[in-house]
């Protein structure tokens, strides 16, 4: 079978599929190397948390260092959370026109073989905790648990994207956990908002399979909203502004940081603005502008924290 045939349908024509070594491919592919959007996602709170510690700490002597290690941690981990939900969803990954082309439903990788590299990713991301204090292993570690709940929700409850924000704003508790050894309440309200940001993005994303998933019975907000979609997106953003905004005044953030915020707020109401439900190519374009939407946020973070110290 040609590589061409091999490649992930909603992903074809990355550096994957042209560039990495043959025998690589299938790999990447389910970790999603070839479609890193995601790990951006997981990336950003963790970056927003550690630039708001900073800042509550005044002091970014250590936040180069922390901003490399999250960024290996992110997309490390992001690619063992990808891994088992492939091996949790290959028969349904099958019967969906998106889906059907990923490495373990198209024969590329045998469940054995997936196992074994999820290992292996989790043993990295692990060599990367350890690099913080105890405080903070302990609280990485214990995101595992959502992780490996969380392919199953789909099947089970019409909310799946808020256990997806649980897992995927975890990083909005590593920064004050690896900077100041504790979660202060500006950390849970960060949190807080987080989550309220996934279940937008996500429930944009999910309007891609709104149609295969009522054929095989998985639930998500995308269809539980259905045309009240760009009211639910309003709400769960404007709640995601309001609760980062009070994570900012618990950490007495200064200017630059509001500045951030509220470019971070245009940005989400443009993507509203711009969402259409049945535009299943605007949906994933939109869904995906969410990294330049939190790379605007971590910017003004990153400002406040070093103007604080300075």
């Amino acid at each position: 079978m040609s590589d061409a045939a091999n490649r992930v349908a909603d992903a074809s024509g990355n550096w994957v599929d042209t560039r990495a070594p043959r025998w690589s491919r299938p790999y990447l592919r389910l970790s999603r190397f070839d479609r890193p959007i995601g790990s951006w996602l997981l990336l950003l709170p963790c970056w927003w948390s550690a630039a708001l510690a900073a800042g509550v700490a005044t002091s970014i002597g250590q936040l180069p260092r922390i901003i490399v290690l999250f960024l290996i941690g992110a997309f490390v981990m992001r690619g063992a959370g990808c891994t088992w939900n492939d091996i949790t969803d290959r028969d349904l990954d099958a019967r969906v026109e998106r889906t059907r082309s990923r490495p373990i439903p198209a024969g590329q990788v045998s469940v054995r073989q997936a196992v074994a590299f999820l290992f292996l990713q989790a043993l990295i991301g692990l060599v990367v905790l350890l690099q913080f204090n105890r405080f903070a292993v302990a609280t990485g570690i214990a995101s595992l648990v959502i992780v490996a709940i969380y392919p199953f929700m789909k099947r089970i409850t019409w909310w799946p994207q808020i256990v997806l924000g649980l897992a995927f704003s975890w990083g909005a508790l590593m920064g004050f956990a690896v900077t100041l050894g504790r979660l202060d309440a500006a950390a849970l309200a960060l949190y807080a908002g987080s989550i309220a940001w996934v279940i937008g993005y996500d429930t944009i994303y999910a309007h891609q399979d709104r149609e295969d998933d009522a054929l095989i019975g998985i639930k998500s907000t995308a269809r539980l909203f259905g045309a009240r979609t760009a009211q639910a997106l309003l709400a769960f953003y404007g709640l995601a502004v309001v609760l980062v905004g009070v994570a900012l005044a618990l950490a007495g953030a200064g200017f630059a940081a509001w500045v951030g915020l509220a470019v971070f707020a245009v940005h989400l109401a443009w993507q509203i603005s711009r969402f259409q439900i049945g535009d299943p190519a605007r949906c994933l374009q939109i869904f995906k502008s969410n990294r330049d939407a939190g790379l605007l946020l971590f910017a003004g973070l990153l400002a406040d924290a070093a103007m604080r110290v300075g």
